[in-house]
Order: structure tokens, then C-alpha cells, then sequence
């Protein structure tokens, strides 16, 4: 049965998060809606644009609550994402990866078509003639954004010579627009101190202010230098290089991010809002009980999650396969139906295991929203 099918009946019920079918992903309501306001007022008062990336939530409902809250678009991964989202009324969209082969470049010219703005990185001159072409074929300019490698050889031109020549190749055609410079610092993200993190960041951020500084002293000035994330958005309005902050997961938090100081003053500016919530399925041993979410459930990519509520402080979760994890709580007793709820350990990826998220207000269900770019990933 569908999300909708199992829990329709339980909106607007008192008391009804305890009741829906587990494992299930949930929304905190209010604590989603401060952590939106709470990231738009904070760029706003630095001077800079957001344009959040949608690859945390993959939401349309999520999206539109950022841009109801000033964003100026959002970002998304892969042209799947993009397309997902342009289908429920996203109009200014980023897409933060190259596209480059033939049948992924006709649907980002069929996509530019549709949507108001649609902006791609480029890395490669090749990739930049081919998407040159496309776009002069359709008779409608295609934004481009020189992404620019911070070191970790995922993507990007890695030197300035190279990011000049690229901007210039982009300047040149008469059928694309050179949109500015992409520097994703993605590896120092989750560095826990914020000292050791702001220091790392500074030293990539002297590096970009180099290249902008090549830009512009080419006549080729961005005028859209994008980037950063949740761990570094302080640092990055700081350092004042950045134009536009792609920061995401602030508007759920998980694990990664809740074990990093964010601001410096071992503050947590933003709440929890993303739960795995979960139920006792079997407690035959003293200290510990199985429930109902494994593998399948949270992602494995960043430890273990935490016990948010449903056991007492400082029980321990476990993997115990596909369908299972074990808590433990020393001195504990455990009862079946017992309701769990887990922080999860990186928000993106346990998302993309789910069709909806079920969004609770005061323990009750009050709506329940597609993931709408779930699985999404071509």
C-alpha cells in the first residue's frame, strides 16, 4: 500500500505519529519552518543570495517553502532532481554536476525550455562547445557556471589558466551565457572544530579569491561566485566571497552535522526537524529490543544514528541486517509497540529511501509530502 493509502485516514488526529505504519520518515513542522527562516535571515543580513540545494530533501513542498522564504532558486545534483522539481513549479534551477553525453544534454535543453532559468557547471571545453550547439539548435541561451575544482578531484578546472580559458571559451558563443564560478568545498564540511573547519576553509577561500580576482582582471568578473554548505555557511558569509550560499541540510540536521560546532560558540542554530521513526518488534533480552528499521531504512554512510526519544538517554542503536536494529539501554526494559524515534546520520541519502515524508505537528499527522526527485539519480 501507498503512504497515502495507510496513513491519509490518520491526518488531523491527535496523537496519530504513534500510530502510522513503521519504519516511516517524519517532518517536525515547525522546527522545518524556523530552520528555513532562520538560514534566509541569516544570508539576508549578510548581503548574499540562497539558492538551497534541493538534493537534502527532493522535495517540490520543501523547495517552495525556501523560496517563499527569499531563496533565489535552488540547486539541484542531477538532471533527474531538476527535472522533478521543474514538474511541481520550480522555475530558477542550478544543477551543480556536469552533463555531458548526447541523451543527458537533450533533456537539459528540453528542460531550459520549460523552466525560467536553468543554470549547468561546465569543467571541460569539449562539454562547453557541445552544450554550445544544443542550445543555438533550441534558439534559447543556457546559463553556464565554470566549476571550479577545490581540491578534491571530483570535478572542476584545476588551475586558473584553466578556469579563464573556460570562462572565455563560455563569453565567446553567442548561445551561452557565463553565469559566474561553482567552489564546493564538500570535503570540509563536517570537520568537527570549528577552528580546524574555518581554517581549512580560509585557505581554499584565498584560492578562489585568486581566480576571481584572474576573472576580473580579464574583464570576465562573475557576477555569481556559488557555493558552500550548512558546516561552512558562517565562515563563507565571513570571508566574503562567496555571492550565492548552496547550504542544504540545514533545513533537517542529522547526525554529521549535529556532532559539528556551526557557529563557533558551540551553539546549534538550527534544530532537528528529520526523524526515522520506528517500533519495538521483539524485547525478549533484558537491556536491549529489536525494532523494525535496519539497512533499509538509514543510511550507513555516516555511523549510527541517535535515539531521539523512545528510550532512555544514551541507548545505543545497532544494525542488526535489512529490517532490523537492536537498541540497548542498560538497566532498561523494553516493551513491544514501544515508539522509537532516530536521528539519522546523513539526511540526503536516507531520503532517497523513502516515497513521503510525514509531517507531524504537536505528535500529530497534519500532511503527508511526496519525496518528489526520490531516486532520481540519472
Amino acid at each position: 500500500m501507498s503512504d497515502i493509502e495507510l496513513h491519509q485516514h490518520l491526518i488531523g488526529r491527535q496523537g496519530s505519529r504513534l500510530s502510522l505504519n513503521t519504519p516511516v520518515l517524519v517532518i517536525e513542522r515547525d522546527a522545518l519552518q524556523r530552520n528555513v527562516e532562520t538560514m534566509a535571515a541569516f544570508v539576508r543580513s549578510k548581503g548574499m543570495a540562497l539558492r538551497p540545494h534541493a538534493k537534502t530533501h527532493k522535495s517540490i513542498d520543501v523547495a517552495k517553502l525556501q523560496i517563499a522564504a527569499g531563496a533565489v532558486g535552488v540547486c539541484c545534483a542531477k538532471m533527474g532532481e531538476a527535472e522533478a522539481l521543474a514538474v511541481g513549479g520550480i522555475e530558477n534551477i542550478l544543477i551543480t554536476s556536469p552533463v555531458v553525453t548526447p541523451q543527458a544534454i537533450d533533456r537539459l535543453i528540453t528542460l531550459n525550455s520549460r523552466i525560467a532559468e536553468l543554470r549547468i557547471v561546465a569543467d571541460n571545453p569539449d562539454n562547453v562547445d557541445a552544450l554550445a550547439a544544443a542550445a543555438g539548435a533550441a534558439n534559447k541561451s543556457l546559463h553556464i557556471v565554470v566549476d571550479l575544482d577545490p581540491g578534491i578531484r571530483r570535478t572542476g578546472v584545476s588551475t586558473p589558466d584553466d578556469a579563464l580559458a573556460l570562462a572565455q571559451r563560455i563569453s565567446a558563443s553567442p548561445s551561452l551565457l557565463y553565469a559566474g564560478v561553482q567552489f564546493y568545498c564538500g570535503a570540509q564540511q563536517h570537520i568537527e572544530s570549528y577552528a580546524d573547519r574555518r581554517a581549512a576553509i580560509a585557505e581554499r577561500t584565498e584560492y578562489l579569491r585568486g581566480i576571481v580576482e584572474r576573472l576580473k582582471g580579464a574583464g570576465l568578473a562573475p557576477a555569481v561566485v556559488t557555493g558552500g554548505g550548512t558546516g561552512t555557511h558562517s565562515i563563507d558569509a565571513e570571508l566574503g566571497v562567496l555571492t550565492e550560499l548552496q547550504a542544504g541540510s540545514y533545513v533537517f540536521m542529522d547526525k554529521q552535522y549535529n556532532d559539528c560546532d556551526l557557529d563557533g560558540q558551540g551553539r546549534a542554530p538550527f534544530e532537528t526537524s528529520l526523524f526515522v521513526d520506528a517500533h519495538v518488534i521483539s524485547a525478549n533480552s533484558s537491556s536491549m529490543a529489536t525494532i523494525d528499521a535496519g539497512f533499509k531504512a538509514l543510511s550507513t554512510d555516516g555511523g549510527l544514528p541517535v535515539v531521539a526519544a523512545g528510550a532512555p538517554e544514551g541507548a545505543m542503536f545497532v544494525f542488526m541486517g535489512d529490517e532490523h536494529g537492536a537498541l540497548i539501554a542498560p538497566d532498561h526494559t523494553f516493551h513491544i509497540g514501544d515508539h522509537v524515534s532516530l536521528t539519522v546520520p546523513h539526511c540526503d541519502p536516507t531520503v532517497n529511501l523513502y516515497d513521503a515524508y510525514h509531517v507531524v505537528r504537536d505528535g500529530a499527522l497534519i500532511g503527508i509530502w511526496p519525496v518528489s526527485a526520490r531516486g532520481r539519480s540519472r
